[in-house]
């Protein structure tokens, strides 16, 4: 016998689950995927940045250069014994990041140069780009400098013979060739890199083999050995690819004795509608036209819906913590309390899912510092005698505390531990002591005796 029966689902519609995927971005994320819709969407439009031109960018640098050294004193001439000598700062703080200025001049103490030439090299090699490319022409930079330009020519070809290979290189092409040389190539691929980089990039090798009249297979020969050629040699001392940088979403600012949250940007929508292509869209009498505009504006306004619930889902959440941690903001870790996701969800009227989406790969710079929001919630909390409760952070602390202060000729063991953390006011068993202990690479009993 057949049985019928109802089940009721809940199905996300489209605008639903764009908000899902957009809550759930990081702000690094959140910016790639919306420079990535500009591309395919034409009415989407970001903030314009401020204009900044690249030689206007490299003429600024050398100007700002000219106010500190003189026409008579070269920039090296002006560092400190200590900026040069890696050496002079051991034991202090770690001694000077490597930088590609530093590695250049270096080499220069063991040429047989005059010194006004290698401080004329010195000269070219702090005016270098990220990339180790010189963006600006010999002619600027001997007005801007008041430098003969034969000694500054001099002097490129000086800094063109130094390592990595290719620094000093107007461009890409001749960036490549200037490695090619170094390794003494007189093949094909000098003259692929002179004049046929573009088709290269698109792996037209039949059409370069025809250029140059080779066979196919002496092109994917060159192809192959110029791809193994750095187009970028002094991005290995770029000091921003070195340090990864976290940008906070969020901030916390005390006004009045309370502690708020805000967005990194309040009130500024993440981009704009253009206003021609919607006027265009208005006026269109092509169906095909008008259906293409409406489908991307449908899409842009979805987004831009996404991204404003999704600020206002995470200043919302970002609000719970710094209202639940208002202890750790004033005191630090050890005050932090124990705080899970369902609580906050439940108090925020939300799904626990959204709380979840909401404070993934998100981060707030208080005063403590900057934290992921994760780093706010805890599953695991001890109870204390009067009937509030420590959390797992701060019992860890506590713990920490205990064995730093312990005599290292005669530790304590995990069962003395937790019954010194039980006396504190956060009872926690043997096991979750030695649990913790763990989880902090701290040796057991034996292995801490001295």
């Amino acid at each position: 016998m057949m049985e019928l029966s109802q089940v009721q689902t809940q199905q996300l519609n489209h605008q639903q689950l764009m908000g899902l995927k957009v809550l759930q971005m990081g702000t690094m994320e959140l910016e790639q995927y919306l420079r990535e819709l500009t591309q395919e969407n034409p009415l989407v439009d970001l903030e314009p940045e401020a204009p900044a031109p690249e030689k206007e960018d490299e003429l600024l640098r050398y100007l700002q250069w000219l106010e500190d050294n003189d026409h008579q004193n070269f920039y090296c001439n002006q560092l400190s014994e200590e900026e040069l000598d890696p050496l002079s700062r051991v034991g202090t703080d770690g001694g000077l990041e490597e930088t590609l200025f530093r590695f250049l001049s270096r080499q220069l103490y063991s040429m047989d140069l005059e010194e006004e030439t290698a401080e004329t090299v010195r000269y070219l090699a702090s005016c270098l780009d990220e990339r180790g490319y010189l963006t600006v022409s010999l002619d600027e930079l001997a007005q801007s400098g008041r430098i003969p330009l034969s000694r500054l020519e001099r002097a490129l070809d000086i800094l063109r013979g130094l390592e990595p290979a290719g620094v000093g290189a107007e461009n890409l092409s001749q960036c490549l060739e200037l490695q090619l040389k170094r390794i003494h190539e007189e093949g094909p691929a000098l003259d692929i890199v002179r004049h046929h980089l573009e088709a290269l990039a698109r792996r037209h090798y039949a059409a370069i083999a025809s250029r140059l009249s080779l066979p196919i297979e002496e092109v994917k020969a060159a192809a192959a050995l110029i791809r193994e050629l750095d187009p970028r040699p002094g991005a290995v001392f770029d000091r921003a690819e070195q340090t990864p940088y976290i940008l906070p979403d969020l901030f916390v600012e005390e006004k009045g004795g309370r502690y708020a949250a805000r967005l990194r940007r309040p009130g500024r929508p993440p981009f704009q509608i253009n206003g021609y292509y919607r006027s265009l869209l208005a006026q269109s009498q092509d169906p095909q036209v008008a259906d293409y505009l409406r489908d991307k504006l449908h899409q842009a306004e979805g987004v831009l819906r996404a991204v404003t619930q999704r600020e206002s889902t995470l200043l919302r959440c970002a609000q719970a913590i710094v209202d639940a941690q208002t202890g750790f903001l004033r005191q630090g870790p050890q005050a932090l309390r124990p705080m899970t996701m369902a609580e906050t969800a439940e108090r925020l009227e939300l799904h626990e899912s959204t709380v979840s989406r909401a404070v993934r790969d998100k981060y707030i710079q208080c005063p403590q510092g900057t934290y992921p929001l994760s780093y706010f919630f805890s599953r695991s909390a001890t109870a204390k005698k009067d009937g509030s409760q420590v959390g797992g952070t701060a019992a860890r602390l506590m713990l920490k505390q205990l064995i730093d202060q312990e005599d290292p000729r005669s530790p304590l063991s995990d069962q003395k531990l937790s019954g010194l953390m039980t006396q504190a006011g956060c009872p926690i068993s043997r096991r979750t002591v030695a649990k913790y202990r763990g989880e902090m690479n701290i040796p057991d009993m034996p292995g801490r005796k001295q």
